[in-house]
Protein backbone atom coordinates (compact mmCIF):
# COMPACT_ATOMS: atom_id res chain seq x y z
CA UNK A 1 0.00 0.00 0.00
CA UNK A 2 1.18 3.27 -0.78
CA UNK A 3 -0.41 6.69 0.93
CA UNK A 4 -0.55 10.04 -1.72
CA UNK A 5 3.08 10.91 -0.46
CA UNK A 6 5.53 8.59 0.66
CA UNK A 7 9.63 8.70 1.48
CA UNK A 8 11.72 7.50 -0.94
CA UNK A 9 15.37 6.71 -1.74
CA UNK A 10 17.40 7.45 -4.89
CA UNK A 11 20.48 5.17 -3.78
CA UNK A 12 23.08 5.60 -6.79
CA UNK A 13 22.23 9.19 -6.90
CA UNK A 14 23.20 9.20 -3.05
CA UNK A 15 19.54 10.64 -2.26
CA UNK A 16 18.62 8.63 0.87
CA UNK A 17 15.30 10.42 1.68
CA UNK A 18 13.22 12.71 -0.42
CA UNK A 19 9.26 13.34 0.01
CA UNK A 20 7.81 12.33 -3.22
CA UNK A 21 3.78 13.02 -4.09
CA UNK A 22 2.21 9.72 -5.47
CA UNK A 23 0.20 10.69 -8.62
CA UNK A 24 -1.34 7.69 -10.55
CA UNK A 25 -2.79 10.45 -13.46
CA UNK A 26 0.97 11.01 -14.43
CA UNK A 27 2.75 8.29 -16.80
CA UNK A 28 6.23 9.12 -15.80
CA UNK A 29 7.91 10.01 -12.62
CA UNK A 30 9.60 14.00 -12.17
CA UNK A 31 12.91 15.15 -10.32
CA UNK A 32 13.41 18.50 -9.43
CA UNK A 33 16.34 19.08 -11.12
CA UNK A 34 18.27 22.91 -10.32
CA UNK A 35 20.79 22.41 -13.36
CA UNK A 36 21.53 20.36 -16.00
CA UNK A 37 24.95 19.70 -17.74
CA UNK A 38 25.11 16.94 -20.03
CA UNK A 39 29.03 15.27 -20.55
CA UNK A 40 30.58 12.69 -22.11
CA UNK A 41 32.36 9.65 -20.35
CA UNK A 42 33.52 7.01 -21.87
CA UNK A 43 32.28 8.14 -25.50
CA UNK A 44 28.62 7.52 -23.61
CA UNK A 45 26.18 10.73 -22.84
CA UNK A 46 26.23 11.60 -19.30
CA UNK A 47 23.78 14.10 -17.34
CA UNK A 48 25.25 16.15 -14.34
CA UNK A 49 22.16 17.84 -11.93
CA UNK A 50 22.09 19.24 -8.88
CA UNK A 51 19.03 17.98 -6.62
CA UNK A 52 17.04 20.24 -3.81
CA UNK A 53 15.78 17.22 -2.15
CA UNK A 54 14.33 18.78 1.07
CA UNK A 55 11.03 20.98 0.19
CA UNK A 56 11.62 24.65 0.51
CA UNK A 57 14.88 24.34 1.29
CA UNK A 58 17.25 25.44 -1.61
CA UNK A 59 20.29 25.59 0.35
CA UNK A 60 20.64 21.69 0.39
CA UNK A 61 22.34 20.73 -3.02
CA UNK A 62 23.45 17.48 -3.96
CA UNK A 63 25.34 16.85 -6.64
CA UNK A 64 24.30 13.39 -9.16
CA UNK A 65 25.61 11.94 -12.04
CA UNK A 66 23.99 9.53 -14.21
CA UNK A 67 24.05 8.38 -18.02
CA UNK A 68 21.41 9.60 -19.76
CA UNK A 69 18.61 7.16 -21.15
CA UNK A 70 16.36 9.56 -23.32
CA UNK A 71 14.87 13.17 -24.31
CA UNK A 72 11.21 13.08 -24.61
CA UNK A 73 8.74 15.58 -24.92
CA UNK A 74 6.46 15.45 -22.21
CA UNK A 75 3.16 17.07 -21.31
CA UNK A 76 3.09 18.65 -17.59
CA UNK A 77 -0.10 18.63 -15.41
CA UNK A 78 -0.95 21.72 -17.32
CA UNK A 79 -0.67 20.51 -20.32
CA UNK A 80 2.55 22.22 -21.67
CA UNK A 81 4.59 20.14 -23.53
CA UNK A 82 8.40 20.05 -22.78
CA UNK A 83 11.75 18.41 -23.82
CA UNK A 84 13.06 16.55 -20.57
CA UNK A 85 16.27 14.24 -20.17
CA UNK A 86 15.37 11.24 -18.75
CA UNK A 87 17.13 8.85 -16.74
CA UNK A 88 16.85 5.63 -15.17
CA UNK A 89 17.86 4.73 -11.66
CA UNK A 90 16.35 2.54 -8.56
CA UNK A 91 14.08 3.79 -6.53
CA UNK A 92 13.54 2.80 -3.05
CA UNK A 93 10.11 3.05 -1.74
CA UNK A 94 10.02 1.47 1.68
CA UNK A 95 11.59 -1.96 1.55
CA UNK A 96 10.76 -2.07 -2.60
CA UNK A 97 13.56 -1.39 -4.45
CA UNK A 98 12.70 -1.00 -8.31
CA UNK A 99 13.84 0.91 -11.39
CA UNK A 100 11.99 4.03 -12.22
CA UNK A 101 12.35 5.68 -15.60
CA UNK A 102 12.30 9.98 -14.09
CA UNK A 103 12.66 12.76 -16.54
CA UNK A 104 14.01 16.10 -15.01
CA UNK A 105 12.76 19.21 -15.08
CA UNK A 106 12.37 22.36 -12.41
CA UNK A 107 10.07 21.69 -10.04
CA UNK A 108 10.75 24.95 -7.83
CA UNK A 109 7.36 25.61 -7.79
CA UNK A 110 5.60 22.56 -7.20
CA UNK A 111 5.22 21.54 -3.45
CA UNK A 112 7.06 18.00 -3.80
CA UNK A 113 10.40 18.28 -5.05
CA UNK A 114 9.63 14.30 -6.76
CA UNK A 115 6.90 12.80 -8.23
CA UNK A 116 6.60 9.05 -8.63
CA UNK A 117 4.21 8.29 -11.77
CA UNK A 118 2.49 4.91 -12.59
CA UNK A 119 5.16 3.40 -14.51
CA UNK A 120 7.39 3.41 -11.52
CA UNK A 121 4.91 1.88 -9.37
CA UNK A 122 4.60 -1.42 -11.62
CA UNK A 123 1.98 -3.62 -10.31
CA UNK A 124 3.47 -3.56 -7.18
CA UNK A 125 1.23 -1.21 -5.21
CA UNK A 126 -2.66 -0.10 -4.44
CA UNK A 127 -2.87 3.61 -3.74
CA UNK A 128 -4.69 4.88 -0.64
CA UNK A 129 -5.35 8.67 -1.42
CA UNK A 130 -6.78 8.92 1.88
CA UNK A 131 -3.17 8.21 3.51
CA UNK A 132 0.73 9.47 3.79
CA UNK A 133 3.78 7.89 4.69
CA UNK A 134 2.40 4.14 4.63
CA UNK A 135 6.02 2.21 3.67
CA UNK A 136 7.71 4.53 6.49
CA UNK A 137 11.28 6.54 5.45
CA UNK A 138 13.58 3.59 3.60
CA UNK A 139 16.69 2.98 5.32
CA UNK A 140 20.12 2.64 2.93
CA UNK A 141 23.29 1.48 5.20
CA UNK A 142 25.20 3.84 2.87
CA UNK A 143 23.97 7.02 2.27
Amino acid sequence: MLGWREWVALPELGIALMKAKIDTGARSSALHAATLEPYLKGGEPWLMFAVHPMQKDNDVILECHAPIKDRRLVANSGGHKQRRYVIETPLLLGQTLTHAEITLTKRDSMRFRMLIGRTAMNKHFIIDPSASYLQGKPELPNC
